[in-house]
């Protein structure tokens, strides 16, 4: 698959992992995590970017914690229906994009945002858009968090990694994040391996 069809698949995207999907299962255990890593670094006025929020069950659990400078972005049709129907507040309050990550990011001030997140999104990116991982970095003036599937390893070669495809129907790139955001000038302040996914938190540099 090339980026184009990656893209295409996840705008697309019924049934499992569609935003439907994820509003059905509501907050979870993620959802916590974020709000405390962004509770301890943040004042409730940060300006919060989530990369590939669906519904927005993530930043509906940072909303009811009281920030209220949200923005997603999310390249399925439906995400924002299903946002406006499960979490009306949110969807009132929040300021949204409806198109590729790629597109979006290149359009944002440098450090226009306190925190930028992921939640098993940045491991859909292709390798010809890893390009947009510096982007990230451009605009995130404070805290980056990546919650990813790193593989078994977590060392996979950044310029290419490794990929495995989920449910046979799209790929998903291992990735080792702590290489790539410390090379482009952050440090990572913690991690955690979990059973699927690996939390790793990354302050700007001063």
């Amino acid at each position: 698959m090339n980026s184009h069809d990656v893209r295409r698949a996840w705008a697309d995207r019924s049934g499992a992992y569609s935003p439907e999907y994820y509003a059905y299962h509501g907050p979870n255990e993620t959802s916590d995590r974020l709000c405390g890593i962004l509770d301890r670094f943040l004042d409730r006025n940060a300006a919060v970017l989530e990369l590939g929020c669906s519904s927005g069950r993530h930043l509906a659990s940072l909303y009811d914690l009281g920030f209220e400078n949200l923005s997603g972005i999310d390249i399925n049709d439906s995400a924002f229906e299903v946002m406006e129907s499960e979490y009306p507040e949110l969807a009132a309050a929040g300021t949204f994009y409806r198109r590729p990550i790629e597109d979006v990011v290149v359009e944002f001030d440098d450090d226009e945002f306190d925190a930028v997140y992921s939640v098993e999104t940045l491991q859909h990116i292709h390798p010809e858009s890893e390009w947009v991982f510096e982007e990230l970095a451009r605009i995130t003036s404070e805290v980056l968090v990546t919650v990813e599937n790193e593989g078994d390893s977590g060392d996979a070669a950044v310029t290419d990694p490794g990929v495995n495809y989920v449910d046979g129907e799209f790929p998903l790139y291992y990735r080792d994040w702590n290489a790539v955001f410390t090379e482009l000038g952050f440090a990572e302040i913690e991690a955690s391996v979990g059973q699927r996914d690996t939390v790793r938190t990354f302050r700007a540099a001063p």
